[in-house]
């Protein structure tokens, strides 16, 4: 079942020692317990089963197969951690990529770290370990952070302890579960970014959320770009470019008016126009003296 790694062996070898006491061994306070648990040791990888609180859903292929390669060259070089179950099977605690990445060399045993826990703790070591060392998709982890809070019955200021994170940091995360579905599945397939769902969330209304979205992906819209749509809707007003973008005609004469007050200004200005033909024109000015320089050209 589990053979020890020989620079770990300690006195009749820790395989001998699982293989009489692996079943007794349930808790720490157990005979041999403290010789077993924490050692690194060779387990069959067919005694191991995957961890069902396991937060990532999603495992690229490609990288599996470049992680098989390494591991076909070099072996596993950091071990994976697992729990010691009473039917002398083990569960991933965390390494369920080097745990799949083996299976696909074709190894027969991994090295792993052995834990004793109960669900409740088996759930928080894999959600929080998963959190701070792989590279989960922002919804991923605002799950991971919800269910942290929701199964372990953590408050947010115990949550951004646990994660090593601040709690306005853990706030962002667990915000965007407040998205509706749709955009959601479209942070999971890396269409928008944290950024663009953050901007997002300040959008009550769901449909206008999807409407923005679509915006997103129709014209690669950036953050700052998806910012400024947001907060044209909220103040009721578009800017030329979004009239654009919905493919909306700009009268002529502000498209001239534009070029041309840029032009004296030394400026790119822009235009928000509302119904009815009411707008307003934006002037920038980056510093004390460029404004103080734009005031005398408009005296």
């Amino acid at each position: 079942m589990a053979r020890a790694v020989k620079k770990q062996a300690l006195g009749r070898g820790l395989s001998a020692l699982l293989k009489d006491s692996v079943d007794d061994i349930n808790s720490i306070q157990d005979k041999n317990a403290d010789k077993v648990v924490g050692n690194i040791v060779e387990i069959d990888l067919d005694s191991i089963e995957v961890n069902p609180y396991q937060p990532r859903t999603y495992f690229n292929e490609e990288a599996l197969r470049e992680l098989a390669s390494s591991i076909k060259e070099l072996g596993v070089i950091q071990p994976i951690t697992v729990r010691k179950q009473k039917d002398g099977k083990f569960q991933l605690v965390s390494g369920e990529r080097r745990f799949r990445a083996s299976k696909l060399v074709g190894l027969d045993t991994i090295p792993a770290y052995i834990r004793l826990a109960n669900d409740q703790e088996m759930l928080e070591m894999a959600l929080v370990e998963n959190i701070q060392r792989q590279d989960l998709d922002p919804i991923e982890v605002a799950l991971s952070y919800q269910r942290l809070i929701d199964e372990i019955k953590l408050t947010q200021e115990q949550l951004s302890t646990r994660v090593g994170k601040n709690r306005t940091t853990v706030t962002n995360y667990l915000r965007l579960l407040k998205l509706d579905p749709i955009i959601q599945t479209g942070m999971r397939d890396g269409f928008l970014t944290m950024g663009h769902g953050r901007a997002l969330i300040n959008v009550e209304n769901q449909d206008d959320q999807l409407d923005i979205y679509e915006k997103i992906i129709k014209n690669k819209l950036s953050v700052r770009q998806t910012e400024q749509l947001v907060k044209n809707l909220r103040e009721g007003t578009q800017t030329s470019q979004e009239l654009a973008l919905e493919n909306k005609e700009v009268p002529k004469y502000v498209r001239k008016g534009i070029k041309d007050i840029s032009e004296y200004l030394g400026h790119k200005i822009d235009v928000k126009l509302g119904a009815n033909n009411k707008g307003k024109i934006i002037i920038p000015f980056h510093s004390e003296e460029d404004f103080n320089r734009i005031k005398k050209l408009l005296q």
